[in-house]
């Protein structure tokens, strides 16, 4: 399937992916015991936005096609949230999902490339950004009509690497790279601004050669107009600076630094299943 206009043209129907993907997210989290469910919370409706908003180019059924856009989760530990994204979008079947992190599985607790639909291995935080820009350079000197999106955490951009990448993605003015970080404040165990500020955040983008946006990381349609300028004609990269809240949709999560890796014990998941509105199994 090749997506260049929305696959649903209503906001309701994106809040129900929305929920639905976090719903997954919960599911496949139990159930392998495992997993970074609040740094999933914090970027589902930017994937949401982007996989099905109408802007990221792609066919489930052609996963070389040379046109396709490309993605690379640098915050990779997110890809609890990416998963049933690419499911739901063709790529693999959705019965997958609950062998999340299982012996022979194909869902890493990382993304890997050897899922359908993941173009890069990425983990090792800042570099993704860094990965991203090879691609867009290549399809830059090539004139491929292409874009390449990158997904960061903000702790990770306390990397050294990721400003390294932002300095020659600048230089080469690379028009066709989108760099959204997803802004939620919180690292592994602390406050971000606590050990290492990012603050002026927009203006160290700027200052590196991006074109910048500060939105609502939670807001489908602050999100969408991102994408749509994303796609536009441009002469820079641009940074998408989404404001997020880590943990987002289950309020004893939101914000706290003990979830950013931890699963819920019996009374909590009961409480985050009502929440999210989890069907219960027959």
């Amino acid at each position: 399937m090749t997506t260049s206009q929305p696959l649903a043209d209503t906001l309701p129907h994106l809040e129900s992916k929305s929920l639905w993907v976090r719903q997954q997210v919960l599911k496949m989290a139990t159930a392998a015991g495992c997993g970074h469910i609040a740094s999933s919370f914090s970027c589902t409706e930017i994937l949401v936005a982007l996989y099905y908003g109408g802007f990221f180019r792609f066919r489930a059924d052609s996963r070389d096609w040379p046109q396709r856009d490309r993605f690379v989760l640098s915050k990779a530990q997110a890809a609890l949230a990416l998963y049933p994204v690419l499911a739901d979008c063709g790529f693999f079947p959705a019965s997958e999902l609950i062998t999340f992190c299982s012996n022979g599985s194909r869902l890493g607790g990382h993304a890997e490339n050897g899922t359908p639909g993941v173009d890069v291995f990425s983990g090792s935080l800042g570099h993704g950004l860094g990965l991203a820009c090879g691609i867009a350079y290549g399809g830059k000197l090539d004139r491929a009509g292409y874009r390449v999106y990158v997904l960061l955490g903000d702790g990770e951009c306390q990397e050294g690497s990721v400003w390294e990448s932002a300095l020659f993605a600048g230089h080469h003015q690379l028009a066709n790279l989108v760099a959204i970080v997803d802004c939620n404040r919180l690292s592994a165990s602390e406050r971000i601004e606590n050990y290492l500020g990012l603050e002026p955040f927009a203006d160290k983008w700027r200052s590196f050669g991006f074109d910048t946006l500060v939105i609502d990381g939670h807001s489908l349609p602050a999100l969408l107009n991102a994408y749509s300028e994303a796609a536009a004609q441009r002469s820079r990269p641009l940074a998408i600076l989404a404001r997020t809240v880590k943990g987002k949709g289950v309020p004893f999560m939101e914000d706290r630094a003990e979830w950013h890796y931890r699963t819920p014990d019996v009374r909590e998941l009961a409480e985050a299943c009502r929440i999210l509105e989890v069907p219960s199994e027959k």
